[in-house]
């Protein structure tokens, strides 16, 4: 059984961050990467750049995220850290991947990519020593100051990864520095510690960290010699230890300078404090201690556990109660950090010093409470990211309370409420962080110059308390992760023209989050429009909108302002022109031409005037009224047409180019015509005009921020007009040190010199727009001029071809001796360009190029080279478009040049977003916004789309028409339900509280949801010889109480995503729901049949004494009388069935009408006879069934250690046995069939991110008669999947209802969703598909470029801690790898297709088949 695994959605949590100069040194980014994917964030501000808003320093703007770029690679990042390497204008990233690699990659001005600086193996054999269970991250630490960083292998080795100094600030040796300089690498050989080398006792190490403040690198190392765990504490305690060493990296010599020994056992974290203070905080769960070298440490307990669990000296820290366990840290000052809490509490903590520079004092300040994140990371001044799993990361802005006066009101409530003392706030502070280590009281000092000796001290100390900070939400990431249960559902808005498809409309539900990130996820692949209405309108070719007024006298209602006035529909040899006000009505009398076709229609003069071109001349009105009619002899029609207000540019069919300027005058307005002098050979057979507002267009380089005199106080209200100069972006791109530009000519005061502007201020600058004519020949060239001058300013060459850089051939050669190219064949003629500026205010611009059966999107970046300062990067896009030329009326005639359709459409608000539609075969949204990353939704519910136009009306609010491929025009709005900014349209319903199961009940089209709430809890039960008895405990008042779920059962309306009232079940206490599903039961009561009923198993979890017991409970949704004004209450549960039973219920399922439930050890099947359960079979098991799948008669299991077993009943017997079993242990977390035709297999996720596929052969020679089951294929996902689900094919493509995929009516899709938020699916493929798939990979693996030095093919292989016998059955294409080949350029797609001895159009065909028949959702 052969199949593809693909991944269609990427991972979405966040594990890492950090701050680092990723592209110049100019400009901090925020780099996050979270499973195999790293993402470039910078801030900029989130303000309108038109409404002239005034900015200062003391009122900055909010900011937001913007993401550069984004790198997938064929491993799982583990460790993330920046450094600053000699001789690099930028940081470089050292990335740590599993068992033992790293990887030093740094950013690529040439390519726009990440490029690997050096790669560094450490998996031999003898680095291993013979050990094969590791579980240990590799851990990357860098030196502060950049000398060295040192890696954590097997959880046993030091490996020191030496840079090289820079020589100008080394005052050594010069002979070493000539030495030094010969071998150009800046990152010397590695070598190794081994650490048991060191210390004898060195082993389980929690934490390295280096530390500030010594002049040669010094390494912190937090370790456990002897392992205790928290049952063994009354015998064995203290048992972390601490040493710090000293690395000498020339004579390699290591000596250990500092140890501490005989730490809490909870230690989990040792965080360096920076200079002045020195010296490092190791967190605890339950305490905080401040070590330093020569300086007696200093710790706190942070609640009652600590005192009954360590005899390290600790003092109690009054008015805390929390516990650090799970929780993330960062400096934000000095000796300011912030504790983000497993909680999702925020604390800042404060450190106090004495006058010896030593710790004195902790204080905790309760800021916020946030979200639950997995790391935390300081961006620009006052900005704190917080990464997430388990809920969005959120950018957070902190500012700090002014501490005017102490009388201020509200600082008394916060600080009374955080000591919960009667006490005024001076004199509590005095009391607590000053008396410890001062000689009296200073209260009591009466001597004016004594109280000055201690009194600056203790002003200080009191202002530093009081600061406290505010913490607001910016802006946050979306992350649907961790999914761990996954629901297929009908969505409840669906436009009754789409009801009657063959193939069924379905969207996913997804449980994510825990606690208060809880949340349900609704997520669609395509865009499913809200049809207002549809027009059948046949013969209709291309159409427009426009806006305008529909007579000159009447003022424009501010509400219909930007609304469109006219739809024009061109036909073959007429046009129509419709007024669209509160209805759609023919126009008779206007002054658009009605007589032949138009070729394109828009708006100019700031949307006052209408433009209408025709293939014989163009006509201006304004309105109604025609103001100018010119027509235009080129000796051959016109074929197509750009505008960029104020110019229109028109192309002729022998391509000659016209110019159209809109001039106004007083009160009227004209075009003026000039013919554009272009070369006539090679003829011109595409252009397009665009309006630039990035500044990217620009021939000169922006100034560098390093050198610039900062402007003053009175330039940052108005922005200075700057000429040509870039201040946006600052060199974003560019190569810092080498080019200075000459600062901009305003007027600088010698006051304003002192003073640097805000980092943000580049970001304000207004940004002058310039005008550009992009012209194709059919030679196979794009040329690029400047408008209205019409200069050449940049030329590719071989343009169409798919190359991943485009880059100015002028840069090398003159453009005399450009030889004439011949035409290239056809699949490579380019039919359409579009150059738009999408994402934040248009800082984006993206070439969009169309040939025949390809898409190719473009994004202008900088590069500091060539006359116009940018290259074009090749965006990986995903989209498999079709056919995307203009259909022909009739098939036989071959449709030439009459008119060049545009297939591409620009919209700039369509609910709120803008961006393109491509109509094709299969029709895409693409959307960039101010987030920055390239969204493609398609929208194939609707079949082909032939023309698209937007559509903003009273009746019909920022929506949009397209026509079909049954001439319907339909007019359309977007849900706004559904967010559009992520890879899917996605709604995301916040619970707070944890779900743990969600399902779909089919009957009532409701979904019914598990979640629970965290309680602390004070009772327990104890077992008293025979029975248990309830027991209430009393503890101190800052002892922590464990918490304690409490579960319930509610049902969902997927209407608006509110829970039904008066659904929700509460469980008991101590109950928790094992398992939930909706099981088709057959009824012997009063009717026969099978129904749809909620079945779920729940346990009792008393403790580890107590006999674990739980109940089975069936639930039917009836229908009732809704209450009055609640419509959706007319779903409610009824109990149908609840008891206890022998053991915990772990696993449920139903096969042929039965219920089946895995109750401990043994499996039953059950009866459902007049509500009770009659027993009928059972069988014994393994170690713990967490999963259990029927499929007819079968019954597939799942063990937490043994793998999967497969049962069988036989209802005419009554009996179940067993058919086979898997022997090797594995340790799985969810169970799916994959189903082809007449095969079966089973397909297993286990906990070490593998898929593995298994099937039943009982004539094959190793299944030993078919008592064991084959593993027939395994993949390494690399991410951790909990739920899979099923669906059948898609039967037909829906651009050709006639074409049918072979065997896809009896072949499903298995889908999954992971941990991490990752979507993807399991496909069976014919053995032809497959074999040519395969070899297709091969060759890929070795052709593509692989980042950070990852192989594909070591990624996907089956990984396991347990040596096993045999070797990996591989026989699963990874779909993403040989998705790339759509992303090569065109002549190394042919290449490789000749490789593999076939043609570029099979494999692309087989991947379109692929997609296809996935393209659910």
């Amino acid at each position: 059984m052969y199949s593809i695994c693909k991944s269609t959605h990427p991972a979405t949590g966040v594990e890492h961050a950090i701050t680092c100069y990723f592209f110049n040194r100019s400009e901090k980014c925020l780099a996050v990467a979270g499973a195999n994917i790293i993402r470039i964030f910078r801030l900029i501000p989130d303000v309108d750049i038109t409404k002239k808003e005034k900015y200062t320093e003391s009122r900055p703007p909010k900011m937001k995220l913007e993401c550069l770029s984004q790198y997938t690679l064929h491993g799982n990042v583990m460790s993330m850290q920046a450094v600053t390497l000699v001789g690099s204008q930028r940081d470089s990233l050292l990335l740590s991947f599993r068992d033992a690699k790293l990887s030093v990659v740094e950013y690529d001005q040439d390519t726009h990519d990440l490029r690997t600086v050096s790669l560094h193996y450490f998996e031999e054999e003898e680095i291993r020593d013979g050990w094969t269970n590791h579980h240990h991250i590799p851990i990357v630490r860098v030196d502060p100051e950049g000398r060295c960083a040192v890696m954590l292998i097997y959880g046993r080795k030091l490996v020191v990864l030496p840079f090289k100094k820079d020589p100008s600030l080394d005052d050594g040796d010069l002979l070493d520095n000539s030495k030094a300089l010969s071998n150009k690498t800046p990152i010397l050989s590695s070598y190794m510690i081994v650490l048991k080398s060191l210390e004898e006792k060195m082993d389980n190490i929690i934490d390295l960290q280096f530390l500030h403040g010594y002049y040669e690198p010094t390494l912190l190392i937090l370790y456990e010699p002897v392992r205790t765990f928290s049952g063994r504490i009354a015998v064995r305690q203290d048992t972390c230890a601490m040493v710090a060493i000293s690395l000498n990296i020339q004579q390699r010599v290591h000596p250990i300078i500092w140890s501490v020994s005989n730490l809490p056992f909870d230690c989990y974290q040792a965080v360096p404090v920076k200079k002045p203070l020195g010296g490092t905080l190791i967190m605890a769960v339950n305490s905080l201690i401040y070590l330093n070298q020569s300086i007696p440490p200093y710790g706190v307990s942070l609640n009652s556990l600590a005192e009954t669990s360590t005899n390290f000296p600790l003092k109690p820290q009054e008015g805390v109660k929390i516990s650090l366990e799970g929780s993330q840290v960062a400096f934000i000052s000095s000796d300011r950090l912030v504790i983000s809490l497993k909680s999702g509490e925020l604390y800042v903590l404060s450190l106090f010093a004495d006058s010896m520079r030593s710790v004195r004092g902790f204080h905790f300040d309760k800021a916020a409470a946030s979200v639950l994140t997995s790391c935390v990371c300081m961006c620009e001044d006052n900005y704190l990211f917080l990464g997430s799993r388990l809920g969005n990361s959120l950018l957070l802005r902190f500012t700090e309370k002014e501490p005017e006066n102490l009388q201020n009101t509200n600082e008394n409530d916060i600080i009374l409420e955080e000591n919960e003392t009667e006490e005024t706030p001076a004199k509590k502070i005095k009391q607590d962080f000053i008396g410890d280590w001062m000689a009296s009281d200073v209260l009591d000092i009466k001597d004016p110059e004594e109280l000055e000796v201690y009194g600056s001290e203790r002003e200080t100390h009191t202002s530093i308390q009081i600061t406290s900070y505010i913490f607001e939400v910016c802006d946050s990431l979306l992350n649907i992760g961790p999914c761990g249960n996954i629901s297929m559902g009908e969505p409840a808005f669906l436009s009754e023209e789409f009801s009657h498809s063959q193939d069924p409309d379905v969207e996913l539900v997804t449980t994510s989050g825990y606690g208060k990130n809880g949340a349900l996820c609704v997520l669609q692949r395509s865009i499913r429009p809200q049809v207002v209405t549809t027009f059948e309108l046949p013969g209709c070719e291309d159409m427009w909108t426009v806006i305008g007024t529909l007579n000159n006298d009447e003022q424009i209602r501010p509400e219909a302002e930007g609304s469109h006035a006219f739809l024009i529909l061109s036909q073959e040899d007429s046009t129509m022109i419709l007024q669209t006000g509160q209805e759609i009505n023919e126009v008779d009398q206007s002054g658009f031409s009605t007589q032949g076709s138009t070729i394109f229609a828009g708006n100019l003069g700031a949307n006052r005037y209408i433009v209408q071109v025709t293939q014989m001349g163009v006509r201006l009105l304004q309105g109604i009224e025609q103001i100018q009619h010119m027509p235009i002899d080129l000796g051959c029609p016109i074929v197509h047409a750009s505008c960029a207000d104020p110019y229109v540019t028109l192309l002729s069919e022998d391509g000659q180019v016209m110019l159209l300027t809109l001039r106004e005058g007083r009160g009227t307005a004209k075009l003026h015509a000039q013919a554009a002098n272009l070369l006539f050979r090679p003829q011109i057979e595409a252009l397009c005009a665009y309006r630039d507002v990035s500044g990217i267009f620009t021939t000169q380089l922006p100034e560098n921020v390093e050198d610039e005199a900062p402007e003053e106080e009175h330039n940052i209200e108005e922005p200075p007009i700057v000429g040509n100069i870039d201040n946006e972006d600052d060199l974003l791109y560019g190569d810092a040190p080498a080019f200075q530009m000459p600062t901009p000519s305003h007027t600088k005061t010698s006051e304003g010199v002192s003073k640097r502007t805000p980092w943000w201020q580049k970001h304000l600058q207004e940004i002058k727009p310039t005008y550009w004519l992009l012209v194709y020949r059919d030679s196979g060239t794009l040329e690029i001029y400047s408008l209205p001058d019409l200069r050449l300013s940049y030329l590719i060459r071989n343009f169409g071809y798919g190359q991943y850089v485009l880059h100015d051939s002028m840069e090398s050669t003159t453009l005399q001796t450009t030889p004439v190219n011949e035409i290239p064949n056809p699949e490579m003629q380019v039919r359409e360009i579009l150059m738009v500026a999408l994402g934040h205010h248009g800082n984006r611009p993206m070439l969009l190029v169309r040939l025949d059966s390809e898409l190719q999107i473009y994004q202008a970046y900088r590069y500091p080279k060539g006359h116009l300062k940018l290259r074009f990067k090749k965006l990986d896009h995903g989209i498999i478009p079709g056919q995307l030329r203009p259909k022909p009326r009739d098939e036989d005639i071959p449709m030439m040049n009459e008119t060049r359709h545009c297939m591409m459409r620009y919209f700039s608000n369509i609910a709120g977003y803008n961006g393109v539609f491509i109509c094709s075969d299969y029709p895409h949204w693409i959307f960039l916004t101010g987030r920055g990353e390239l969204r493609t939704h398609p929208m194939g519910i609707d079949g082909p789309v032939t023309s698209f136009a937007p559509f903003n009306n009273i009746n019909c609010p920022q929506g949009f028409l397209y026509f079909n491929r049954k001439e319907e025009l339909r007019i359309c709005v977007l849900p706004t339900h559904l967010s559009y900014d992520a890879p899917w349209p996605v709604r995301k319903v916040p619970l707070r509280c944890t779900p743990h199961f969600v399902t779909y009940h089919l009957e009532s089209k409701t979904y019914c949801v598990i979640t629970s709430i965290a309680e602390p809890l004070k009772s327990y039960y104890r077992f008293n010889g025979e029975d248990k008895e309830f027991t209430e405990e009393e503890r101190p008042e800052r002892f922590i109480y464990p918490s304690q779920e409490q579960f319930s059962i509610v049902l969902f309306s997927p209407v608006s995503w509110e829970t039904i009232p008066n659904t929700k079940i509460e469980l008991d206490q101590w109950e928790h729901v094992t398992c939930l599903k909706n099981v088709s039961l057959a009824y012997e009561g009063t009717r026969s049949g099978l129904k749809g009923y909620i079945v779920l198993g729940t346990n009792y979890n008393y403790g580890e004494d107590i006999t674990s017991r739980g109940r089975i409970l069936i639930f039917d949704i009836i229908e009732v009388v809704p209450e009055p004004g609640q419509p959706l209450t007319k779903n409610r549960f009824k109990q149908i069935y609840a008891k206890e039973q022998k053991g915990p219920i772990t696993a449920i399922t139903q096969v042929s009408g039965f219920l089946v439930s895995a109750v401990g050890q043994k499996i039953y099947i059950w009866q459902l006879k007049d509500n009770d359960l009659v027993g009928v079979a059972f069988i014994d098991t393994q170690i713990y069934i967490h999963q259990m799948l029927s499929i007819k008669s079968l019954i597939l299991i799942a063990d937490v250690y043994k793998s999967i077993s497969l049962l069988r009943f036989q209802e005419e017997y009554r009996t179940l046995s067993l058919v086979s079993r898997d022997f090797r242990p594995a340790e799985v977390y969810t169970i799916e069939y994959l189903i082809d035709n007449t095969n079966l297999g089973f397909l297993v996720a286990d906990g070490e991110s593998n898929m593995a596929l298994f099937m039943y052969q009982p004539e094959s020679r190793e299944s030993l008669g078919g008592q064991k089951l084959i593993r027939k294929a395994d993949f390494h996902l690399g991410q951790k999947v909990n739920t899979f689900f099923r669906i059948k094919c898609r039967v037909s493509d829906p651009a050709n209802d006639k074409k049918h995929f072979s065997g896809a009516d009896k072949r499903h899709v298995t889908m999954y969703a992971s941990l991490d938020g990752s979507l993807g699916y399991i496909l069976p493929v014919p053995e032809k598909t497959y074999r040519r798939l395969l070899m297709l990979q091969n060759v890929l693996v070795t052709h593509i470029c692989h980042i950070a030095g990852l192989n594909p093919k070591a990624y996907r292989t089956y990984k396991s801690h347990i040596r096993t016998q045999g070797n990996p059955a591989r026989g699963i294409i990874d779909g993403d790898l040989v998705w790339r080949y759509l992303y090569l350029p065109n002549n190394e797609k042919i290449d490789v297709a000749k490789k593999i001895g076939t043609r570029v159009q099979e494999i692309i065909e087989d991947l379109t088949e692929i997609d296809r028949q996935t393209a659910h959702f």
